[in-house]
């Protein structure tokens, strides 16, 4: 095997371009490559972890340690409400106050709503068929509200006046009526016969008519007897006739609500209502101005228009006392006006309340009181 030696070429005069590569040629032997191909892949790994890693444990070094802790867990209950299914009570009527009449028999309702100062069942004079309506059967308006049953007066009693003796006409004798025959009763009529020792008879002849008088008197058989009769009569003078006996109601002056359905229990007229301190005292209270405004009207000598209406909204506190007038509303003139307002404060205050009313009511009340000029 021959070798044939062949010279280089001959240089052309012009550098030779050289190949650019990722890693530079440092040596041209293949042992010393190696190395440096290895030194190369160090680097490369160590500008890798520069770039990603050590950023990455700067940022998580960044300042000292926090150790949280753990919140402890909540305990989660439940719990179902006892009356959460049950039905709400019915809310309760309100109480309402009733002016009962105070003739009628003091008798405890079995159930009502009503209150006032005596005890009281409903009852009419005339029965209501099938009527259970706890207020009496009334005949009155249909645009006026109130509580009232009877109508009477306040003002006592007055006995009437003695007429005159030198008016009364005197007594004149009245005509001597006939006289009545009278018998006296009959005799008896004994027979014996002769024989003294003879057995007898007595015959006596009865008479319905005979009296037991000594003797007959004369008259007429047709006249009754009057045992009572006197010689005189009184004669009545029909210019002063004798007082009527009334039985006097001591209640005020009543506007009645129309009522057609009544109650089907007998009796003087009466209505359902239930006594405490609260209603005895209001009565007082209605009485007290009652008689107080007519009073002011009295003494002034006129009178606000007809069918017009003053309400006055007034608060009463514990001690009676009238504190406040809350608000008046008026149809009428401005006398009729203040006199409606007077008639509440001119008698205050009205007298201090119960504990029990107290325990119901509080330290005070507001109340309306509406009047009606007729």
């Amino acid at each position: 095997m021959s070798q044939t030696y062949l010279p280089p070429p001959p240089s052309t005069g012009k550098p030779e371009a050289r190949r650019r590569t990722l890693i530079p040629t440092l040596f041209d032997d293949p042992e010393k490559r190696s190395i440096e191909v290895g030194a190369a892949g160090t680097i490369l790994v160590h500008l890798l972890i520069l770039l990603f890693v050590v950023p990455a444990l700067m940022k998580s070094h960044s300042g000292p340690p926090v150790v949280r802790r753990k919140a402890p867990p909540r305990p989660f209950n439940i719990e179902i409400a006892q009356d959460l299914f049950k039905k709400p009570p019915a809310p309760k009527p309100p109480m309402k106050f009733v002016e009962a009449n105070p003739n009628a028999n003091n008798n405890t309702p079995d159930r009502t709503t009503n209150f006032a100062a005596q005890n009281q069942q409903v009852a009419q004079e005339k029965p209501t068929p099938n009527g259970k309506s706890d207020m009496p059967a009334l005949e009155g308006q249909k645009d006026i509200k109130t509580t009232q049953i009877v109508s009477g007066t306040l003002e006592k009693q007055q006995a009437q006046p003695q007429v005159a003796p030198s008016k009364v006409a005197p007594p004149k004798a009245a005509a001597s009526p006939p006289k009545q025959e009278q018998l006296p009763l009959a005799g008896t009529d004994k027979a014996q016969g002769t024989n003294p020792d003879a057995y007898g008879t007595a015959r006596a002849k009865q008479d319905n008519s005979a009296k037991p008088i000594m003797e007959k008197v004369e008259g007429a058989k047709d006249v009754a007897a009057n045992e009572n009769a006197t010689g005189t009569t009184t004669q009545i003078d029909p210019r002063h006739p004798q007082p009527r006996k009334v039985l006097a109601i001591h209640s005020r002056p009543a506007i009645f609500t129309e009522n057609k359905f009544g109650t089907a229990n007998i009796g003087p007229t009466a209505v359902d209502a239930r006594w405490s301190n609260y209603g005895e005292y209001l009565q007082r209270l209605i009485e007290s101005v009652q008689i107080e405004w007519d009073r002011i009207l009295e003494s002034g000598r006129t009178w606000p228009p007809q069918g017009s209406t003053v309400s006055v909204k007034f608060r009463l506190d514990s001690k009676g006392k009238v504190s406040e007038i809350l608000d008046v509303n008026s149809t009428s003139s401005e006398q009729g006006r203040a006199a409606c307002v007077s008639a509440i404060t001119n008698r205050s205050p009205y007298g201090e309340w119960t504990p029990d009313m107290i325990a119901l009511l509080g330290d005070s009340q507001d109340m309306t009181f509406t009047f009606y000029y007729q």
